[in-house]
């Protein structure tokens, strides 16, 4: 048995500002924008090297998609990259202790860059969080 997840409903108010953001700001690949219809959109991203793409939805309710994992290979440049585009992205942190790590956090990357163990988070305009993780990062 195989079971990929490949899509992700991430709601939005304005799917326009939405696009634009992921596009522009986050670096996503516009897959689909298909309106057959001025009440029928279907608008799919994909994060550059990912399988799993979101479409964006359309909705007033007030819930939101919480911590959304996005894995990079450098923490640090990616980080900046996305500060650079506009993005707020809250501080490095690392899990401490990792190897018997109870929920504690200590600021900046992991010392050893373990695979893992480092976060940094943004949120899209709509109040969608992400959680950015390092995992694979070779030293140059």
């Amino acid at each position: 048995m195989m079971l990929a997840l490949e899509v992700v409903p991430l709601p939005v108010t304005n799917v326009d500002r939405a696009l634009a953001f992921y596009t522009e700001r986050a670096g996503f690949n516009l897959d689909v924008d298909y309106r057959p219809t001025p009440e029928f959109r279907v608008v799919q991203l994909t994060p550059p090297g990912s399988r799993c793409s979101v479409h964006l939805v359309t909705s007033d309710a007030p819930d939101r998609v919480r911590n959304l994992c996005l894995v990079t290979p450098d923490l640090a440049t990616e980080r900046a990259a996305l500060i650079a585009r506009g993005i707020v992205v809250g501080e490095v942190r690392h899990k401490d202790p990792v190897e018997t790590w109870a929920g504690g956090w200590s600021q900046g990357l992991d010392p050893q860059r373990r695979d893992y163990a480092s976060f940094a988070d943004f949120t899209d305009p709509d109040g969608n969080t992400w959680t950015l993780q390092e995992r694979g990062h070779r030293a140059p």
